[in-house]
């Protein structure tokens, strides 16, 4: 029974994996939180740290994701809207700060004929052909 189970759409990972160096002071420091129940694990301490500086600095952030015309959060980009926005002959500027998904059914040239750029502050998910057809208009 198990053998017949498919998955439709493979489960989209709501986080995206960073590496750090740290020295070991630092680490050390790190451990000692977690060590004392500061914080139930490295992970949990990092996180914790980049959310406050986030807030510190809220302000700064906001009003430059107002000045650079940025779209806040997961902007999600399907077939339908690429070939709408070609058939208004329309060029579209992805400005993304969060996650910008670009559909799994999109063909590389409908891309290029329908996206003029690509900025995106922290991830952008699409088959590797269709960044390798925006790879000029990436930025």
């Amino acid at each position: 029974m198990v053998e017949n189970v498919h998955e439709l759409r493979p489960k989209a990972s709501d986080t995206e994996k960073i590496t750090i160096n740290l020295g070991y002071v630092d680490l050390g420091h790190v451990d000692l939180m977690v060590q004392e129940g500061f914080y139930s694990n490295r992970t949990d301490f990092i996180r914790t740290a980049i959310r406050n500086q986030l807030e510190r600095h809220a302000d700064v952030v906001r009003q430059s994701t107002a000045r650079k015309s940025l779209d806040l959060g997961l902007r999600s980009y399907t077939r339908e809207d690429l070939e709408t926005a070609r058939r208004a002959g329309e060029m579209l500027q992805i400005n993304v700060l969060g996650l910008a998904t670009i559909a799994q059914d999109v063909t590389p040239e409908l891309a290029r004929a329908t996206i003029a750029s690509v900025s995106v502050l922290g991830a952008l998910h699409a088959t590797p052909a269709v960044k390798a057809a925006l790879a000029d208009r990436t930025r």
